[in-house]
């Protein structure tokens, strides 16, 4: 499923606009995106939990050339599923 598919089901079962699905939608993905780039976590009851991890700098090989090379620190955004979504999915 893409967003396109998921905006369309939303507005069917809300009984809304597309626009409507679709702001709303985007609303819930903006303040995801603003509290992870905060460092918060959010937390989705019985859904799931967005969080950010660190991965410590690291010594990596170019497969091409096999030149040894340094890869950054970075944070990353992860997810972990909570019991009704692992549940659902089995």
């Amino acid at each position: 499923m893409n967003k396109d598919k998921l905006v369309d089901m939303v507005s069917t079962k809300l009984g809304s606009t597309k626009a409507e699905a679709e702001r709303a939608i985007n609303a819930i993905l903006d303040e995801i995106t603003s509290s992870l780039s905060n460092g918060e976590e959010v937390s989705l009851t019985g859904f799931g939990a967005f969080m950010v991890s660190s991965r410590k700098a690291r010594a990596g090989v170019n497969p091409r050339t096999g030149e040894k090379i340094q890869i950054a620190a970075v944070k990353v955004p992860k997810f972990r599923a909570g019991k009704n979504l692992k549940e659902a999915v089995r």
